[in-house]
């Protein structure tokens, strides 16, 4: 249930939707807006939230379970811009419906897209952009990233601590995120992956993949899957830490177009240690893989 949203307080503003919504509101998690693209299935509808500017501490303490060398030193990051970020994974139905075909491996229109290279990505947010003028969606970057998957929280996940009792058995993570641990629970598609290689499984089920979206609980700020379910590219390249890394939340460049790129998030295949909130990874940018996908934002100008 929605209420009726205060304009004045909307960072659209004005009252007035811009050509490319086709709905907006306000409910207990915040602003939100939606747009619809119509594909040859017809036509499909995508909420993004509204992701206030802010200040955080990027990246894991030491003592944190789980933490993987290449998430600090922590430093202090603003973000002086607000920013609109899907609330979920793109889904198999959205991207269906803007590129006409879908390389998925577990195909569901419910179900994130995955097997999408950084560059398939790309081509992704170029088209959209095309077919609804003054969308001008992005990748988020890394900072944008974790600062609203943490939505206001500093520790491993953000409903609080993780405890990490084996490589696939972290109790936190269940309400939060599929990983290796439980992606196997209700996975009904008949092409799932056998989980051998953790031993020490919250869950035993077998098969395992991803799982329709919004399934798991959303964090404060409405967004949901942002752990789990598939890894999500970023539009930063990979550096190896955070040393000379920027603090005014801005994509981190470099001179190496072709250079690893950082995904975040973990997957339904991933330990539970990449599935934290500060926890960051690369992979080649022309790699297809059925844990990868990804989510758009767009900047509000």
């Amino acid at each position: 249930m929605t209420t009726p949203i205060n304009t004045a307080q909307h960072p659209l503003a004005n009252g007035t939707p811009p050509p490319w919504a086709s709905g907006w509101g306000q409910d207990s998690y915040g602003v939100w807006v939606e747009f619809t693209v119509e594909g040859k299935d017809g036509p499909v509808t995508q909420r993004m939230r509204w992701i206030r500017p802010g200040r955080f501490l990027m990246g894991s303490p030491e003592d944190e379970p789980g933490r993987l060398g290449y998430e600090g030193p922590q430093h202090w990051v603003s973000i002086s811009k607000g920013f609109w970020l899907f609330e979920t994974p793109v889904t198999q139905a959205l991207w269906l419906a803007v590129m006409g075909e879908n390389p998925s491996n577990f195909k569901s229109p419910v179900r994130p897209v995955e097997t999408v290279s950084w560059g398939d990505c790309q081509k992704f947010v170029q088209k959209i952009n095309q077919q609804l003028p003054g969308l001008e969606l992005s990748l988020p970057n890394e900072a944008q990233w974790e600062y609203a998957c943490r939505a206001g929280s500093s520790t491993a996940l953000y409903t609080g601590p993780i405890d990490i009792i084996g490589d696939g058995n972290a109790p936190a993570l269940h309400p939060l995120a599929w990983y290796g641990g439980n992606s196997g629970e209700g996975f009904e598609l008949d092409n799932g992956y056998e989980i051998s290689y953790l031993d020490d499984r919250q869950f035993n089920s077998n098969p395992c993949g991803t799982h329709p979206v919004a399934q798991k609980q959303a964090n404060d700020w409405g967004l949901y899957d942002m752990l789990g379910n598939v890894w999500e590219w970023v539009t930063d390249p990979w550096h190896e830490n955070y040393h000379d890394a920027p603090e005014d939340g801005s994509i981190w460049e470099d001179d190496k177009p072709d250079e690893d790129r950082v995904v975040r998030g973990g997957s339904w295949l991933s330990k539970a240690r990449f599935c934290r909130s500060a926890c960051r990874d690369w992979i080649e940018p022309d790699l297809r893989l059925g844990s990868f996908g990804f989510r758009c934002a767009r900047v509000q100008v």
